[in-house]
């Protein structure tokens, strides 16, 4: 299983203000291009917070919440552990993922082992303070695949996790 993490990032390195900061400060090229990848893979998973941030299921693509206490129409809610998420959907013929966010889905994964490759879109706005992309400690190498300007003031890092 091929599995994609996907983050929009300020200058200054935050993900978003607050956990209920909506997604409408990054770029429309960051939006494209996080458009274009999910739709390609077919599956993102997220975490409550950001699924509530976005409001509604992203069309075309299954979208997997991980909740304990919420159920939300036309989505699948998860508590499984993210090896046995990732098993179930390879079982179920899927065989690349998108983590979408937030933090604290992006920190199970990653140290897990379970991310292949980081998409970073660095926007130029600067937070000052605000989640950031991982909210525990690790200890992961990475290796500078590519950098892409996606408009004029947007850059996309693309990242392999040495494993």
């Amino acid at each position: 299983m091929k599995t994609f993490l996907i983050a929009a990032l300020s200058a200054d390195g935050f993900i978003a203000k607050d956990s209920g900061h909506l997604a409408d400060w990054t770029s429309k090229e960051d939006k494209k291009f996080f458009l274009e990848i999910t739709k390609k893979v077919g599956v993102i998973i997220m975490g409550q917070n950001t699924y509530e941030t976005i409001g509604k299921p992203l069309p075309d693509r299954l979208n997997i919440v991980y909740s304990y206490d919420k159920k939300y129409e036309g989505v699948e809610v998860t508590q499984k552990n993210p090896k046995e998420l990732l098993e179930d959907l390879e079982k179920r013929g899927y065989r690349e993922v998108v983590i979408g966010g937030g933090s604290q889905i992006y920190t199970m994964f990653m140290e897990k082992g379970l991310v292949d490759t980081l998409y970073l879109s660095v926007e130029p706005v600067i937070f000052g303070k605000g989640l950031t992309l991982f909210n525990k400690e690790l200890d992961i190498k990475l290796e500078l695949e590519k950098e892409l300007k996606l408009g004029e003031k947007t850059i996309l890092l693309e990242y392999t996790v040495i494993h």
